[in-house]
C-alpha cells in the first residue's frame, strides 16, 4: 500500500529525525508506529546514523502491530523485523538475526538488559506505550534506566503519558531525558512542582501541584515532546456512549448490599490504602457483574441482568460484529456460555485479528488490560460493549481505541452496561471527570462506608 502522511505525520517525523531523545504524545489512532518506522527508515537507510533499533512494546503489540504496520507500506517492506518473544532460546535465536529493528515485550525488559549490560547493542530504542513505565519502583524502569547511557536515540510513544496525574511523568521523562528537563531524581521534581496532601503520619499518599506547576512542567518539556490530539487533525466518525441501566429486582439488589456491607465493614475503621480500597472495590464491581468469588474462591451469583441487556445489544445487532470487554475471570465464563451460540472468540494470536478485521467473528470477547495498547481492529466492528467496568482511565481510553481510531469507516457506539444502585454508577461518574487516581478511589471509598455505616 502506498504511504500517503497526512501533514501532521510528516511534521511528528521531521521531528522523530531531529531531535535524538523525544516523546511522541500522539492520540490514539493518529498513526504513530508507521510514522516512527518512517524516521527509522531514513535514519538508517539516507542518513547512516542509526544501525540496530529496539522497540520494546505490550505483548501484543511486539507479536503484531510493528511487523504488520513494516508490511503494510510499501516503502517500508524492506525493514528487517525480528520478534524477540517466546522462551529463551527462542529470544536469543531471534536476537542473533540479521535486522534492523528488534521487538520485545515490556516483560523481557529486565532479561534483556542483564543479558548484555554494558554490550548493549542497540543505539536507538522505542518505547512503544512509554506510560507503562510510569512507576519509578518497577524493574522494567530501573533496568532500562542502567542502559540509557548507552542509547544515542531514544523515542517514548504514548497517547496517555499522566493518566492518573502528573506524578506520572517523571520516570518517563527521565528516560527520555535523562533528567536534563524535571530532575535526577522523582524526590527533587516532587519538592520543585508538589505539595503533600493526604498523609498519616510520616506516609504521604496523595501529592498536590504547586500553583504554577503544570504549566513550569508543559514549559520545561515543550522542546521534546509533540503533543497532538485527533480531533484536530482528523474527520472521525461520530462517536456516540449509551448507558444502559441494568435494574435489580428488589431481591437481587438486597443481595449486593448485604455482600457490599460485610465487604466494607471488614476495613471500617481501619486506615483506607490504595491497596485494600482496590482489592474491596474489584469485590463491589464483580458484585454488579452478576457474581463474586467468595473466600473459598467459589462463585456466588447474584443476578443476570447484565447478560440479559447484553442479549438485547446482540439481538439489535443484526449479525455485526460486537466487542465486549470483561474483566473477571467468572464473568467470561458467564459470557462464553450464555451466547454459546454465537461462537465467542478471544484474540490469541494474529489470526483471530485478521479473522476479526474480516468481520467474521460475530462476538469478540476481551480483557481491557490485554487489548489496551496498538492493536488495530478498527476494520472489524463498531460497536463496543462494557460488561464490566473499571477504574483505570487509560485503559478505558486505550480499549475504545481499537474500534474509535483512524480508519474506521462507521460511526462507533459504546455501550456501557451500569447497574443501577451499585458501584458501576460510581465509576462512570470518575470516568467522566477524569478522577479515577487512587486518592479518588479512597475518598469514593470512605464515602460508601459512611454511607453503609448511617443505614442510607
Amino acid at each position: 500500500m502506498k504511504y500517503i502522511p497526512h501533514e501532521y505525520q510528516n511534521y511528528a517525523k521531521q521531528k522523530l529525525i531531529e531531535l535524538p531523545e523525544v516523546g511522541l504524545l500522539l492520540d490514539m489512532g493518529l498513526g504513530k508506529t508507521v510514522t516512527t518506522l518512517t524516521a527509522i527508515d531514513e535514519l538508517m537507510y539516507d542518513r547512516f546514523l542509526i544501525s540496530r533499533v529496539l522497540v520494546i512494546a505490550p505483548k501484543r503489540v511486539a507479536e503484531d502491530t510493528w511487523t504488520t504496520e513494516a508490511q503494510k507500506w510499501d516503502h517500508l517492506k524492506h525493514l528487517r523485523i525480528s520478534r524477540v518473544l517466546g522462551g529463551r532460546k527462542e529470544r536469543l535465536a531471534a536476537l542473533e538475526e540479521d535486522a534492523d529493528i528488534y521487538v520485545i515485550n515490556r516483560e523481557n525488559v529486565v532479561w534483556l538488559v542483564d543479558l548484555y549490560r554494558n554490550t548493549w547493542p542497540f543505539d536507538m530504542v522505542v518505547v512503544d506505550e512509554l506510560s507503562s513505565f510510569k512507576s519509578n519502583q518497577a524493574k522494567r524502569f530501573k533496568a532500562l534506566k542502567q542502559v540509557r547511557p548507552l542509547v544515542e536515540r531514544f523515542v517514548g510513544l504514548t497517547g496517555t503519558p499522566s493518566p492518573n496525574g502528573l506524578l506520572d511523568l517523571w520516570p518517563q521523562m527521565y528516560l527520555i531525558d535523562r533528567g536534563k528537563r524535571l530532575g535526577k531524581t522523582i524526590t527533587g521534581y516532587r519538592e520543585r512542582y508538589f505539595n503533600p496532601g493526604k498523609s498519616n503520619g510520616y506516609v504521604v499518599y496523595s501529592y498536590e501541584l504547586k500553583p504554577g506547576a503544570e504549566e513550569a512542567i508543559q514549559k520545561l518539556i515543550a522542546d521534546i515532546c509533540i503533543s497532538m490530539k485527533a480531533e484536530d487533525y482528523l474527520q472521525m466518525p461520530e462517536l456516540v456512549v449509551n448507558d444502559i441501566p441494568v435494574k435489580l429486582s428488589a431481591q437481587e439488589l438486597g443481595k449486593y448490599r448485604e455482600l457490599e456491607r460485610e465487604k466494607l465493614m471488614e476495613i471500617d475503621g481501619d486506615q483506607v490504602t490504595a491497596l485494600n480500597a482496590a482489592t474491596v472495590y474489584n469485590k463491589l464491581l464483580q458484585m454488579a457483574n452478576g457474581s463474586v468469588y467468595s473466600d473459598d474462591g467459589t462463585v456466588v451469583e447474584i443476578h443476570k441482568r447484565k447478560l440479559e441487556a447484553l442479549e438485547e445489544i446482540l439481538d439489535t445487532a443484526n449479525g455485526q460484529p460486537v466487542l465486549v470487554f470483561y474483566n473477571f475471570r467468572h464473568d467470561y465464563d458467564s459470557l462464553v456460555k450464555a451466547f454459546r451460540h454465537y461462537k465467542p472468540r478471544t484474540l490469541k494470536g494474529q489470526e483471530d485479528i485478521r479473522e476479526w478485521n474480516a468481520g467474521r467473528i460475530p462476538l469478540l470477547l476481551a480483557q481491557p488490560a490485554s487489548m489496551g495498547h496498538g492493536l488495530n481492529l478498527q476494520a472489524g466492528g463498531h460497536i463496543i460493549v462494557w460488561y464490566g467496568l473499571n477504574w483505570s482511565l487509560e485503559l478505558y481510553q486505550q480499549a475504545n481505541a481499537r474500534l474509535y481510531r483512524q480508519g474506521q469507516k462507521q460511526g462507533v457506539i459504546i455501550h456501557r452496561l451500569v447497574a443501577a444502585g451499585t458501584v458501576d454508577e460510581e465509576v462512570i461518574r470518575r470516568l467522566e471527570n477524569k478522577d479515577v487516581t487512587q486518592e479518588s478511589l479512597m475518598e469514593a471509598l470512605k464515602a460508601r462506608i459512611k454511607k453503609i455505616r448511617e443505614g442510607k
